[in-house]
Parts: structure tokens; C-alpha cells; sequence
């Protein structure tokens, strides 16, 4: 985590400003506890990321692999009695399977799809705030710190944020979080994206979080309305029109160019004899 990521986070919870307790710190903070000092909620940093989760139990109980590993990397003694209090395994595993599509979408970066976004947003101003909701292993958000002052993305898979980490810049960082949290309070944002997640993050929802973070400026979305999940399944998915309309009606201006619903190649390896191939759908909205 960098340094001077605390000024622009806030407690998941009650909204406050955190209070940070570095245990270990080169260039980044590698390990640490950010504090809310109002209702007592803890986050623990390791490897350099920050967990902003309301429960860090109830995350890792779902990732009781990941919350292994997480205690025998930790060095700080406090941080290792932190992480070992919380491990409380009760939910189907998803450790490997985050890992498995952290390795997917790594695969899979020189697709087609990427070069297609960053052609779209090379038209747009450089902004001095960006987010990416969903950023998963950091293929666009890293793109996005080239050309824009300060970049965040928030994604709820660890495992895909090591592989982010692994490139380091002074205008980059990255969070573990719920996109539906206020992870950043009420800051504006000049740029956000959410990239292929409306199947993860239920989409009205989503949508109508992302246009609180906006009031002037853009948001770029994509999405190949896979919503066929059974039981992980999003309760109100949407379709190209309905995607439209709501943004429509958060105030946001579809550009000319992606009025009509498109259909960019998306391909993910998933291994050496299968590929996932998506037509993905790509908008840009925004406010004035």
C-alpha cells in the first residue's frame, strides 16, 4: 500500500477516517493494521494490500486456504495473532478457484478485448482520479497509471491482486473490497471503470453506487451478460437496453459511438486445449 493511499480511505462501515499501524514498510507499507478509531473496526495490510472488509472473519471463511497463507507470511506478530483470530472456516473454499482465474486472466492479457478498451480510452482527457471496480490482476488499471494521475482498483480476489502487485508505481495502488462499500467515502472520481463484472456485482446496484462516485466526468463499462450462474447468479441482471436506460437515468450521457450495443472478442484461455469466448458489449457514459 502506499503511503499516501490513508488520506482516501474510509471505514466500510461507518465511514470515518482510518488510522494506520505500520509493522513493516520499504517503498510500500507491506504490513499493517488500518484502524477506524470510531467504531473500532480493523483491516489488516499484508503484501503490501489493504483487506477493507467490514468482517475479515466471514471473508476468510470462505478462503480458509488463503487465510493459511496469510498467517505463515505475516511477520509482525500482531498481524500474525490478527489473521490467526479470524480464521474461522465454515464456507465452500474459494481460494483455489480465485488463484485458478487470477492465472486465466494472465493468460489471457494480450487478448484482443484489452487492446480494443485502451484504443477507446486513449480518446479520453487524463484525469487526475480513476478507479476500477473488478480490476481483478491490474491489466487496465496499470494501462490507466501511464496516462492519468492517480489510479485505484478494488477487487474481492487477493490472490488477483498479488499478481497486480507484482508491478510497482507511484501513482497505482490497490484495495481487497466489496465494489458496494463505501471504500473511498464520498470522493469523486474523474474516470471509473467496471470491466465484465455485472454477473459478480449485482448490477442496478452497482450502477447506482458508481454514479455517486461521479459528477462530472466518465465511466466506462463492458459486460458479455453471462448471467446464466445458477445459484451464484445476481438477482436483476440486465441486458444491453437495460444498461442504457439506467444510465440514462443516473444523469449519464451515452456516447454516439457506443449507442448501439457492440460485440468485442473476448477470449480466456482456461487452459492449453480450452478458450472461453466471450462477445462482449462496451459503453461509455458521462457526466457534464
Amino acid at each position: 500500500m502506499l503511503p499516501s493511499s490513508i488520506k482516501f480511505l474510509r471505514c466500510v462501515r461507518c465511514g470515518a477516517k482510518l488510522e494506520i499501524d505500520v509493522f513493516l514498510s520499504e517503498k510500500e507499507i507491506i504490513e499493517g493494521i488500518l484502524e477506524c478509531k470510531k467504531c473500532k473496526l480493523e483491516f489488516p495490510i499484508i503484501k503490501k494490500i489493504p483487506i477493507l472488509w467490514d468482517d475479515f472473519t466471514k471473508y476468510l471463511s470462505s478462503r480458509r486456504v488463503l487465510g493459511g497463507k496469510l498467517y505463515t507470511s505475516v511477520h509482525s506478530q500482531k498481524l500474525k495473532s490478527f489473521v490467526k483470530s479470524s480464521l474461522n472456516a465454515k464456507d465452500n473454499d474459494r481460494s483455489s478457484l480465485e488463484v485458478k482465474w487470477s492465472k486465466i486472466y494472465q493468460n489471457s492479457k494480450n487478448s484482443k478485448f484489452y487492446s480494443a478498451i485502451k484504443n477507446n480510452l486513449s480518446s479520453l482527457p487524463s484525469s487526475k482520479l480513476v478507479l476500477e471496480h473488478g480490476c481483478s490482476i491490474g491489466i487496465m488499471t496499470s494501462h490507466l497509471a501511464n496516462s492519468h494521475e492517480l489510479v485505484f482498483g478494488v477487487d474481492r480476489s487477493f490472490s488477483a491482486l498479488e499478481f497486480a502487485k507484482k508491478q510497482f508505481k507511484d501513482n497505482l495502488d490497490y484495495f481487497v473490497a466489496d465494489s458496494l462499500n463505501p471504500v473511498f467515502g464520498k470522493m469523486q472520481f474523474d474516470l471509473v471503470l467496471a470491466l465484465n463484472v455485472l454477473e459478480i456485482i449485482e448490477p442496478l446496484e452497482l450502477l447506482e453506487s458508481i454514479s455517486k462516485q461521479i459528477t462530472k466526468g466518465y465511466f466506462i463499462i463492458s459486460d458479455p451478460y453471462d448471467f446464466d450462474r445458477g445459484p451464484n447468479s445476481v438477482k436483476n441482471p440486465v441486458d444491453e437496453s437495460l444498461l442504457r436506460a439506467n444510465l440514462i437515468n443516473l444523469g449519464f450521457k451515452i456516447s454516439p459511438s457506443t449507442k448501439k450495443p457492440s460485440f468485442i472478442p473476448w477470449n480466456l484461455k482456461l487452459n492449453a486445449r480450452a478458450t472461453l469466448k466471450y462477445k462482449v458489449d462496451f459503453v461509455i457514459a458521462q457526466k457534464y
